[in-house]
């Protein structure tokens, strides 16, 4: 093994010594007679280092999450602590002493204050792992330290199943799964773009929303390779989701469809995209950015995220009984400037109420976020150019809203047709799905689905999206 290496220049000498040059532990030294010299030196160890880095992120394995083995509630953002509402027989939990009704104040020193906090709790806990637990029982604070057990994988009968892992451009290391059909030839792939919440895209035993179903389908009946990828902080991927902005979590994905081109088991001419919800405003961008064969795109926006929120408060001031003339004091007085603060001048919510403290009254989300997301988040949403890549598409799309969908407008669905047909796209379609929602669900009516009504699943969801991929990549 080479133990250290000499580059000449004219009567000066610059030595790159290493004590070790092993990838593992590498550590440089540098000597130099000059100024010019020792800049050039620094620069040639910066790389040398940047690539070290690089080498060493992907050599990673990512650590498997861990299950609580137990139900625990979700904190209600009034009071800090989430309460453990039963735990499992064979529960490390349980060893460990933990009981029903326990308050979880803390975990690896992290204190619950709120649903991000929870969120964020859930997805660190790692498998074997010494994990500490500040809980509250009758007005007392224990401490409790356990090895929880890894959550079962995702496994599928005669599909293969890959457990990877990308490094975004952001040094994060986010876990990827990629299923495919038992076959000799490259097939063609699904790249799924979930939406803007911090939940998993892993389909692991006992999940059984009607979205992780449609998950369940296009892996075990499109016939295609199918990948996901975890955003940071979620699943098993590093970082923390509740403080992961827009360009952030973009670049996960670039690094994600970048890993499935090279990937020996697709036909790269034949990868489209399927986003739903924030996914699908993104789907256009990596169709056209990666020159990707076709667009599914379902529960979608066009507009601006500022005209998007305001017309989402107006649909839920409706819901919830305020007539017509309530409705414009309420759009006027709160919503239009407490939206203006966050998403044009940039503020976060907790500088727009203390700038106007009567707006605290309108403010659902918490001072630093919305729907778990942090504030630079939608900062970078709000310049984002969705309509520039709706407008650019060129690959076949298809466009899919349902009926009840009470979080995304009809409208902008038919701005995007008509977009799309004004630019003489050649291949589009937008399919009005009745009494769908925005999460699956067929509901009898928007409002039974933003009060959270039981709905149904109709096996007619996930095939058509299946038909329609078939479709594009010309399988049908």
């Amino acid at each position: 093994m080479n133990r250290c290496c000499k580059e000449s220049h004219e009567n000066n000498t610059i030595h790159i010594k290493t004590i070790d040059d092993d990838i593992r532990n590498p550590i440089y030294l540098v000597e130099s007679t000059s100024i010019d010299q020792k800049l050039t030196a620094m620069r040639q160890l910066l790389f040398v280092l940047l690539f070290l880095s690089f080498a060493i992120l992907n050599a990673q394995e990512l650590q498997r999450r861990a299950t609580w083995q137990a139900t625990i509630g979700w904190p209600d953002n009034k009071t800090p602590g989430a309460i453990i509402k039963s735990i499992d027989s064979d529960s490390p939990l349980k060893k460990a002493g933990l009981q029903t009704g326990d308050k979880i104040l803390a975990v690896d020193g992290r204190k619950i204050l709120d649903q991000e906090d929870w969120s964020a709790v859930n997805y660190a806990i790692r498998a074997n792992k010494e994990t500490s637990i500040l809980i509250k029982r009758a007005n007392k604070s224990i401490t409790k330290s356990v090895k929880l057990k890894a959550l079962d994988y995702e496994k599928h009968s005669g599909i293969k199943t890959i457990y990877g892992q990308v490094v975004s451009d952001y040094g994060i290391i986010q876990r990827t799964i990629i299923t495919s059909p038992n076959a000799n030839n490259k097939l063609p792939a699904i790249f799924l773009l979930s939406g803007l919440s911090c939940s998993t895209i892993e389909g692991y035993p006992g999940r059984s929303n009607n979205w992780a179903k449609l998950i369940n389908d296009l892996v075990e009946k499109s016939g295609m390779v199918v990948m996901r990828v975890d955003k940071p902080g979620v699943g098993d991927s590093q970082g923390d989701c509740g403080q992961t902005d827009f360009l952030t979590e973009l670049s996960g994905y670039e690094a994600a469809i970048e890993s499935l081109k090279a990937s020996e088991l697709v036909d790269t001419t034949k990868i489209v995209v399927f986003g739903s919800s924030m996914g699908s405003a993104l789907a256009p961008y990596f169709a056209n950015k990666y020159q990707l064969a076709g667009v599914i795109s379902e529960g979608t926006f066009y507009k601006t995220w500022y005209e998007h929120m305001l017309e989402i408060e107006r649909r839920i001031l409706s819901f919830k009984g305020n007539n017509e003339s309530e409705i414009l004091r309420k759009m006027n007085q709160w919503y239009i400037p407490l939206y203006h603060g966050m998403l044009i001048n940039k503020k976060s919510y907790a500088n727009v109420i203390e700038e106007y403290p009567a707006l605290k009254e309108a403010n659902y989300h918490g001072p630093y976020h919305m729907y778990g997301r942090p504030m630079e988040y939608y900062h970078q949403l709000q310049d984002f150019d969705f309509a520039k890549e709706w407008e650019s598409l060129k690959a076949p799309i298809r466009i899919r809203w349902g009926t009840n969908d009470w979080i995304m407008s009809e409208l902008d669905n038919d701005m995007i047709i008509n977009v799309l047909d004004r630019n003489k796209h050649a291949d589009h379609k937008l399919h009005k799905y009745p009494g769908l929602d925005h999460w699956s669900t067929i509901h009898e009516s928007e409002l039974n689905s933003f009060t959270g009504k039981p709905g149904i699943w109709e096996d007619r969801i996930s095939q058509q999206v299946i038909d329609w991929a078939n479709e594009i990549v010309g399988t049908y």
